[in-house]
């Protein structure tokens, strides 16, 4: 069962001490378990790719410098990039040391962080030089630190124990993570910590399911509103029906109003056209910097910001922010809970996997797009690969939304 939390009665662990495997003290007095001294040992591999994917971008960079190939975009690109993977090495040296020494308080929270800092890593990496082997650095960071928050969530470790125990018929010494109800853990809520937990299982299948949903009235409205009676391809994957600026936007409505769910319509209204926007704003910069791509132009229309956002959306963001918290969470939350607890993790394994593949080979096939359009020549295997079966008239087929200008993009040379 664990041992008793200080402070608590015995057989009891306290809230805060759920799924943390070693000693609640922080001190490793047991020992520390095998798996988080290799959870340790993946922190440190993690730790080296950061800061050896840092020193190898820096020499490149460097080199385009004195080239005249960066230019000031570039250079703040670069600054982001630095910034990121010394946070990032140095966080994961400190989680890796900790888990070491068996003390595990705060892992998941620091884990969460690092996989921002590695999604950040991984996209000004990209806006400087596209998709190259580099990449693979972010993508163990990435898993690594997903894996840690997984970990140690305690509402994921609470809900497990529970689920064995009602398996073996026999009733549970847990208390119920963060003073939520037996029932509040069943549906992945957080009752001291906001209205849902944010762990890796939940905000998956927000990504998943409105990266599906936000496709679906996309292309109804811009089928009935925007050109009425013509069909356009809205997708943004390579494979499948997903459009995942509406799964990343969901997931940071998620976060960011967690603790909104109670509060007044109006502010969460102002709050969510506030964050839409500027998740509008940055994904629009990103794509032009990345890969010279356009996907929308609000510009001449009412409080048009630089063309990437403008009043009409920020307020159709703040409406999606109100009926997100209010309605669509919760509904959510109960479709996720369909899924029978014995498939639970793998289901959510095998759909995370697959996602990825489809995400990277979306950004694969992009990348040698916009090559293309750039006039490089097709000299590698992947190259060759994606001009074969992804060529230039499939990928206008498939992205109808995008128009490409090579001019715009931020990179330097390779």
């Amino acid at each position: 069962m664990g041992r008793p939390g200080r402070g608590g009665p015995p057989g009891v662990v306290r809230t805060e001490d759920v799924g943390c495997r070693c000693d609640p003290s922080g001190y490793g007095k047991g020992g520390t378990p095998l798996s988080q001294r290799l959870l340790a040992v993946f922190g440190l591999i993690a730790c080296a790719a950061s800061f050896g994917v840092l020193a190898f971008t820096s020499c490149t960079f460097v080199q385009a410098a004195f080239a005249g190939a960066a230019g000031p975009a570039s250079a703040t690109i670069f600054i982001a990039l630095v910034a990121s993977s010394l946070a990032s090495g140095a966080l994961f040296a400190l989680l890796a040391a900790r888990l070491f020494a068996g003390r595990c308080l705060h892992a998941e929270r620091l884990a969460w962080i690092l996989v921002v800092l590695s999604v950040l890593q991984a996209v000004v990496t990209l806006m400087l030089y596209g998709l190259t082997p580099r990449h693979a650095g972010f993508l163990v960071q990435f898993v690594v630190a997903a894996t840690v928050a997984s970990y140690f969530d305690p509402l994921l470790a609470h809900e497990r124990t529970r689920w064995r125990e009602r398996e073996r018929g026999t009733t549970g010494g847990f208390e119920p993570p963060h003073g939520g109800s037996a029932r509040n853990g069943e549906e992945g809520q957080d009752g001291g910590h906001g209205f849902v937990k944010l762990n890796f299982f939940n905000l998956f299948w927000v990504f998943f399911i409105c990266s599906i949903a936000g496709l679906a009235v996309e292309t109804a409205y811009h089928f009935l509103v925007v050109q009425p009676g013509h069909y356009q391809d809205r997708a943004g994957l390579l494979f499948g029906p997903f459009s995942p600026i509406y799964g990343f936007g969901a997931v940071l409505m998620t976060v960011a109003l967690n603790r909104f769910h109670g509060r007044s319509v109006v502010l969460i209204f102002l709050v969510s056209a506030v964050i839409g926007g500027a998740f509008e704003f940055v994904v629009s910069w990103i794509m032009q910097f990345a890969f010279g791509l356009v996907a929308w132009d609000y510009s001449g229309t009412f409080l048009s910001i630089d063309g990437r956002t403008n009043g009409m959306f920020m307020a159709m963001w703040g409406v999606l922010g109100v009926l997100w918290v209010k309605l669509f969470l919760p509904l959510v939350l109960r479709l996720v809970r369909l899924i029978p607890w014995r498939w639970r993790y793998g289901v959510t394994a095998v759909c995370a996997a697959l996602l990825l593949v489809d995400g990277i080979m979306t950004v694969q096939s992009v990348d040698c797009w916009y090559e293309r359009e750039a006039g490089a020549p097709i000299d590698t295997p992947v190259e060759r690969f994606y001009a074969e079966h992804f060529d230039d008239a499939y990928m206008q087929s498939r992205f109808q939304s995008m128009s490409m200008h090579v001019h715009e993009a931020a990179r330097v040379d390779r």
